[in-house]
């Protein structure tokens, strides 16, 4: 295993979190997604997306919905030259489900799926406990992608994703 992936959580990261996104309408971009993916990808990782979904669970929207918008988000990276290579979710609503974050079972399926030596990589979350998921599953370097000052257990806080991309 010596393959190395940019691990990224989707609402918050990936894209503005407006609660629960699910409708292609209300996809927006995070500023600096697309060019922190292109330096990922010419800097021989995989990008992978990890993503807690609980509104799956809850029933505002469903796994068709998700798919459908996860879709469009893979075709507006791939024609932007910053290819996603994969998306792991978890549509359970349950904290103890082994998938759902802070718990690292996404981060470990994308590891056996792919090949990926976990202390190589490097993963972006809005929240503490996508950083506890990846530090749970090995990641080497996590970047906690918010403007806040709590205490934080990630290599590094950071403002913009422009400050992750020099640090690949």
């Amino acid at each position: 295993m010596d393959g190395k992936a940019l691990f990224l959580d989707r609402d918050g990261v990936v894209n503005v979190d407006g609660g629960y996104v699910h409708r292609i309408e209300d996809f927006q971009l995070v500023p600096g997604i697309l060019e922190l993916c292109r330096r990922a990808k010419e800097k021989g990782y995989l990008v992978i997306v990890v993503t807690n979904q609980s509104g799956i669970g809850r029933g505002m929207f469903t796994e068709e919905d998700f798919l459908r918008l996860t879709d469009y988000m893979k075709e507006v990276f791939r024609n932007a030259g910053a290819e996603i290579a994969d998306v792991f979710h978890c549509p359970s609503v349950d904290d103890g489900h082994p998938d759902r974050k802070p718990n690292p079972g996404l981060f470990l399926k994308a590891c056996t799926a792919h090949g990926l030596d976990m202390a190589s990589c490097v993963s972006v979350g809005d929240r503490e406990r996508d950083i506890r998921a990846a530090l749970s599953a090995g990641v080497g370097r996590n970047f906690l992608f918010s403007s806040g000052n709590g205490p934080t257990c990630a290599t590094a806080r950071v403002g913009t994703l422009n400050e992750v991309a020099a640090r690949l």
